[in-house]
């Protein structure tokens, strides 16, 4: 998982898709209607309209919602019949709506035999199999850092930081200039963990890129380990004025409109914001860079790895049609479209992705390998997300210590899958 873009350039290229598939024959629904869910707003609605484009006379019935909500309802969803043919799965076994959890019970469609399942890199098929067995179709390849909004970045007269000391100094200043430097929107609890993300990457796997190794053999742990540093450090960063008022009263939604406007100076976030923000603000220019969590900049990491990809309910009455689906997210024309709407990177590399100018340093530490990957992805049940989530919230809340949410952490970790 260490060794993405290693894993990228080494994978073959992807032949047998095209633009031009075509659905199939039916198999028990009325294969013209395809239902989906997804999580990737402004994005998946572009891909829809060149599938639907590609297969003339098929229907797409898509609804998208943000992640908390979609994962309170998928498995309600599939365990009652109801699901969509096609949803949004995240990698590994993090969440409620992961790899693992959702494949384990049956609810997923083995997509083993699809052409493309066999060209993933093998870091991305860690997190895209459960038990030897392909289950999500992961398109791309996400990170997370700091995005700044260029123009207001410009009219602040500040510089964004290089280094830890300078991170706080710049939260600091903007703060003083009555724009903060960051939109922070952890109403949405998934929110919480980002930039935790983004410290944990640095000031945890700079020292030790064996980290999950040792969590998994019991060698290490959440409250015992350098995970109480960047903890501290996402406090500092409260303290320092880094967010605007009311983190825990701002949305997701909001945060994005925030930062696109220039009410802040940026947002701390995956790569996939920067589509977001343009599409809130089309004249503006939106520039990832590492969150500086020390001040050795050679030691930075940020996190990146596979992003939520697609699975087909296992029940679905559409098979064919949902399949097709899948098919086309992963030719090069379907996953040109995602990751640039999305403005992710590619998981096979034939996809001819423009990527991003402001992602040229997250494409410059995956080609160097200074990543990670989002650190929920490996761990053994979704419930120490969810305990970090909810815990992070009550620290905001000042109803919980980061000490006490490590340690909750722990020992969920420890009840294992």
């Amino acid at each position: 998982m260490k060794k993405i873009f290693a894993a990228i350039a080494a994978a073959t290229l992807l032949t047998a898709c095209s633009s031009g598939t075509k659905a199939g024959s039916g198999s028990g629904g009325d294969n013209k209607t395809l239902t989906i869910a997804s999580v990737d707003q402004g994005s998946i609605e572009k891909v829809v309209e060149a599938f639907k484009a590609a297969n003339p006379g098929v229907t797409v019935n898509l609804s998208t919602s943000g992640a908390d909500q979609y994962q309170q309802q998928i498995r309600t969803q599939l365990a009652s019949g109801t699901a969509p043919d096609v949803m949004t799965v995240w990698p590994g076994n993090g969440n409620p709506g992961a790899t693992y959890v959702i494949a384990k019970p049956g609810y997923l469609l083995d997509l083993s035999g699809q052409p493309w399942a066999s060209k993933l890199p093998d870091a991305f098929k860690k997190v895209a199999q459960y038990e030897g067995k392909t289950y999500n179709a992961v398109f791309g390849l996400n990170g997370i850092g700091a995005v700044y909004n260029d123009q207001a970045l410009t009219k602040s007269g500040l510089k964004a930081p290089g280094t830890w000391t300078d991170l706080l100094d710049f939260c600091r200043a903007a703060a003083g200039k009555g724009t903060p430097a960051f939109a922070l929107g952890i109403q949405d609890n998934w929110v919480t963990q980002i930039a935790l993300y983004a410290l944990v990457a640095t000031d945890v796997y700079s020292a030790d890129k064996d980290f999950d190794t040792k969590m998994a053999a019991g060698q290490a742990t959440f409250a015992g380990s350098p995970w109480t540093t960047a903890m501290d450090k996402y406090q500092q960063m409260n303290t320092a004025g880094c967010f605007q008022k009311n983190p825990l009263g701002t949305s997701y939604e909001a945060s994005q409109t925030l930062a696109a406007t220039g009410k802040t100076l940026g947002i701390i976030q995956g790569n996939w914001i920067i589509g977001l923000l343009k599409k809130k603000n089309p004249a503006g220019t939106f520039t990832m860079k590492a969150l500086p969590a020390t001040d050795d900049p050679a030691r930075f990491i940020m996190p990146a790895a596979a992003g939520a990809g697609y699975g087909v309910n296992a029940k679905t009455k559409n098979k064919d049609l949902a399949i097709t689906f899948i098919t086309y997210v992963m030719s090069p024309a379907g996953m040109k479209i995602f990751n640039e709407a999305q403005g992710s990177l590619p998981t096979l590399p034939d996809a001819g992705t423009a990527v991003d100018p402001g992602l040229a340093d997250l494409t410059t530490f995956v080609k160097d390998n200074r990543t990670v990957p989002f650190m929920d992805q490996l761990w053994p049940n979704a419930k120490v997300q969810q305990t970090m989530l909810s815990g992070l919230q009550e620290v905001f809340s000042g109803q919980a210590k980061p000490a006490d949410v490590l340690k909750d952490m722990d020992t969920d970790y420890k009840a294992g899958s």
